[in-house]
């Protein structure tokens, strides 16, 4: 599936752009790869693979993009070593000491000398902002990376009002509800994965998978104060993910039922990647309508969904 790791993110008022306004404006940062100096470059490549030119993918009002980083691999430890190189050759033939800021120089001389010689490496991450619901779904894995992303956004549309979820009701509460007192709403089927935190030493974890998670060990563990931080569930037989404590999807598959469509051995890379889309869009805003309604993650003053 194109989107494995979901962070949301609530749209403050309506997006303001469609499909064509927002395909110009990421035009005017389009992806180019690293010169021979630079560490990183970042901008906007086709969603739909390198072969396409659209920089916005529309589908059941939700405006499909995709961001690129590209970084040269450069060691620290190679960096390092040529550094210690350089000044043990000026110590031994200038008989004096390398004091800081001659290091710091010549550190940065030899990252340009290395830098054209180092390997680029690229980064591409999906997102969509779902006009319709209010919501902007990034596939990433961390916050830093989701973050990174939106703040490309913004930076590209100049403005961009979104914040993530604030449940009302405190996440990890409630999934420890769910498995101690077994009162997981009927449309959340529990699976075999979880992780639990100790309350009074962030530290303290434990992470389970491919367990019963009612049997007496993990609700021995929840009994002296060990709180569900993570939980692997399946909604309604539409998505399975883990859900974390700050309403983030790790693992996210789709039931086989939404997936008989793709099936088709006739479709092109290009049809099944928008079939897929909309399957996803379509399963993710009526999970987050439901997210909603467990947990109160939409604000009071009704910013998405």
């Amino acid at each position: 599936m194109m989107f494995k790791n979901v962070r949301f993110y609530c749209l403050e008022r309506p997006f303001g752009l469609d499909s064509a306004g927002l395909e110009a404006r990421l035009s005017e940062r389009r992806f180019r790869p690293c010169g021979p100096l630079e560490t990183a470059a970042t901008g906007w490549s086709p969603p739909l693979g390198e072969g396409t030119s659209g920089l916005v993918h529309s589908v059941s009002g939700c405006l499909l993009m995709c961001a690129r980083k590209q970084e040269r691999l450069l060691p620290s430890a190679a960096v390092a070593e040529a550094l210690e190189e350089r000044v043990s050759e000026l110590e031994s033939e200038e008989a004096r000491d390398v004091g800081r800021a001659e290091r710091r120089r010549l550190r940065e001389q030899i990252m340009g000398e290395m830098l054209p010689r180092a390997f680029p490496r690229s980064r591409r991450t999906l997102l969509y902002v779902d006009t319709q619901a209010g919501w902007l779904v990034v596939d990433a894995a961390s916050d830093r990376q989701a973050e990174d992303v939106v703040s490309l956004l913004r930076e590209t549309i100049e403005t961009l009002p979104v914040k993530p979820p604030a449940p009302r009701m405190e996440p990890a509460k409630v999934l420890t509800g769910w498995l101690l007192d077994g009162d997981a709403p009927s449309d959340f089927r529990i699976g075999d994965a979880c992780e639990l935190r100790d309350i009074s030493d962030a530290s303290s974890l434990i992470r389970c998978r491919g367990q019963d998670l009612a049997s007496e060990e993990i609700l021995a563990h929840l009994r002296v104060g060990k709180q569900v931080v993570k939980l692997a569930v399946d909604w309604d037989e539409r998505l399975n993910f883990v859900l974390a404590e700050d309403i983030s999807l790790k693992r996210l598959g789709v039931g086989d039922a939404q997936l008989a469509d793709l099936d088709d051995g006739e479709l092109d890379p290009a049809a099944r990647l928008d079939a897929e889309l909309a399957i996803v869009a379509l399963q993710l805003r009526e999970l987050l309508s439901r997210l909603d309604a467990v947990f109160g993650i939409v604000s009071a003053d009704g910013a998405a969904g």
